[in-house]
């Protein structure tokens, strides 16, 4: 609707069932009161609607283009650099606005979002447990559904407005993007992920997708391992706070020794259809394609990710970069990564990881398509140049992590764009074991972090069944690359060392995830390392989409806070450091 791109009272609200005036002023034929609507099926309905918006994306919204972009493992792809602007300003930084439309509508959307969880939390008040015996699990649900919508715009604009069923609705154009210190912000998201934790049960395989109780502590551990890297208001990272490092350890071994969640035993089933919702999966989207309306429930987020290809069709974006594709080169020797020279060469084609002394990491071709190699698990479905649609500028590789094969009963067509009702996971346990392990490092405890490490890394050494390919030339089946990785050895683990094996292990486990972008703004180092990538990049591509890239630190850490909601706000809100004010 036109009216969600001019609001700021309504897209803030605590109750959206009361009517915005000042936007809409029409008399209706029918209402429901409140007490109508204070009623446990009701209020059960209003649960269900706030777990919808918890993706709250669609394929313009997706954390590819907000996340994904901002990291340096993809590139915009598609037809060029007209083609959504907006996600090529966030991949070279220089060019990001502060009146951009598409800011302005992740900001709205988020808030909406915001605004069904604490509607419930302001109904629920009002039934008697005697009548709706789930009301403190649902309250539970719904701040945690909160805490996420919180955290998902804090990573994003850094400084938010906290929004939750305690304010009046007279006052929510009151309330300022400065209330809350940067810290106190992290406190507050903290604080619902740990009340969600405290009242939440344990996992129930009957009720899939529901928070539970160690999603929310996973999440918790997330929030607080953000939140250790204390920033300055310029975004430099000026300490870290070992109190919240112990206890995102803590926090993770009590998931670790709950027993509900493991490793599976191949990394390809974190992306496949059939394998969804498996013991790895700590808290996942979940997705659909039967409910009869276009999009429905479908996985938007990877929707523009799909081949240029005529069996899906459409649209060849979120492109891997060279560099991305480099980092999975390993030693032919140790197997350990090529941590200095991996940009010496350039892996192209499918014919480059034949090259003598070629090793690659298992997870290059569980994540990228490349030119002559199986897409997405099919022997005999390689890639090839209609994959991609401007291959000059973005070069020949394409994202598969997002994506289904087109043959999956999953997959369908949202009027012309794929897509599919793959679930996308938020929080996996490969992720919280990263995570206990960062938090070790940082401790000085990095002994302790080097089996979990190799723990990830021989679970990426065995991934190799699925990774096969029917050569065209002689029919025969044969592994689609040269595998070598092997664990980290004590010899060589300092804390230096371990320090840079984990940021490595956490780019090659999580490419093509959106996770990039916000790792090196929690460490401190995106300036540095996104210009020299930009660099470098330039020497790869034919056509340099890059050269007016540049990343400004303390400016592009965060985006501006959108230029409509400070009018809105009548000068309240303030804008991020660097960032004029229009």
């Amino acid at each position: 609707m036109k009216i969600l791109k001019y609001i700021f009272i309504c897209g803030l609200i605590v109750m959206p069932f009361s009517s915005c005036q000042d936007f809409l002023d029409v008399n209706p034929k029918a209402t429901l009161s409140d007490d109508q609507l204070n009623s446990t099926d009701n209020v059960e309905k209003m649960v269900i609607a706030a777990y919808s918006l918890l993706e709250n994306d669609n394929r313009n919204q997706s954390p590819v283009w907000y996340n994904g972009m901002r990291g340096g493992d993809a590139y915009k792809g598609g037809g060029g650099t007209s083609d959504m602007s907006f996600a090529y300003d966030l991949e070279v930084a220089a060019t990001i606005k502060v009146n951009s439309e598409d800011y302005e509508n992740k900001w709205v959307r988020t808030y909406v979002a915001i605004s069904r969880a604490n509607n419930v939390l302001s109904r629920i008040q009002n039934l008697e447990v005697a009548d709706y015996p789930l009301k403190e699990q649902r309250a539970a649900e719904m701040r945690f559904l909160r805490a996420h919508h919180h955290f998902q715009i804090k990573e994003l604009f850094k400084h938010i407005v906290w929004m939750d069923e305690t304010i009046p609705q007279e006052e929510v154009i009151e309330q300022s993007n400065r209330k809350y210190t940067d810290q106190e912000l992290w406190e507050k998201i903290a604080d619902d992920f740990r009340e969600a934790a405290r009242v939440l049960p344990d996992p129930d395989k009957t009720d899939i997708g529901r928070a539970n109780k160690y999603s929310a502590k996973a999440y918790l551990a997330k929030t607080l391992l953000f939140a250790a890297y204390i920033q300055d208001d310029q975004h430099n990272v000026i300490s870290i706070d070992k109190e919240k490092l112990n206890e995102v350890v803590q926090l993770v071994d009590e998931i670790i020794n709950s027993g509900y969640y493991k490793l599976n035993e191949d990394f390809a089933y974190n992306f496949l259809y059939d394998y969804e919702n498996s013991r790895e999966s700590i808290l996942a989207i979940q997705s659909s394609n039967d409910d009869g309306t276009p999009y429905g429930r479908l996985n938007q987020y990877g929707m523009l990710s799909y081949p240029h290809s005529k069996e899906y069709g459409c649209c060849g974006m979120h492109l891997p970069s060279q560099s991305i594709v480099n980092a999975f080169k390993t030693d032919p020797v140790t197997g350990f990564p090529l941590f200095d020279t991996y940009q010496d060469d350039k892996i192209i084609t499918g014919s480059d990881l034949e090259k003598p002394n070629r090793t690659v990491d298992p997870r290059l071709m569980h994540t990228v398509g490349i030119l002559g190699r199986p897409y997405k698990y099919m022997p005999d479905y390689l890639v090839n140049s209609s994959f991609i649609r401007d291959s000059l500028q973005y070069g020949p590789f394409v994202s598969m992590k997002e994506t289904e094969k087109f043959t999956c009963s999953c997959v369908t067509t949202a009027r012309w764009f794929p897509g599919s009702s793959l679930n996308r996971d938020i929080i996996r346990y490969d992720e919280i074991l990263l995570w206990k392990a960062e938090a070790l490092i940082q401790l000085d405890r990095e002994k302790e972090a080097l089996p979990i490490i190799n723990t990830i890394r021989s679970r990426a050494a065995n991934s190799t069944e699925q990774l096969v390919m029917i050569d065209p030339r002689d029919s025969q089946t044969k592994p689609s690359a040269n595998f070598h990785v092997k664990p980290y050895t004590d010899a060589t683990w300092t804390k230096e060392f371990a320090w840079q094996a984990l940021q490595w292990e956490r780019r090659l486990e999580f490419a093509m995830e959106s996770r990039r972008g916000e790792d090196l703004v929690r460490w401190g180092i995106a300036a540095e390392e996104l210009n020299k990538y930009y660099e470098i990049e330039q020497k790869h591509r034919t056509t340099s989409f890059y050269n007016t890239a540049k990343f400004t630190k303390n400016k592009h850490e965060y985006l501006p806070i959108p230029s409509k909601q400070i009018s809105f706000s009548r000068g309240l809100y303030v804008q991020n450091y660097g960032y004029e004010t229009l």
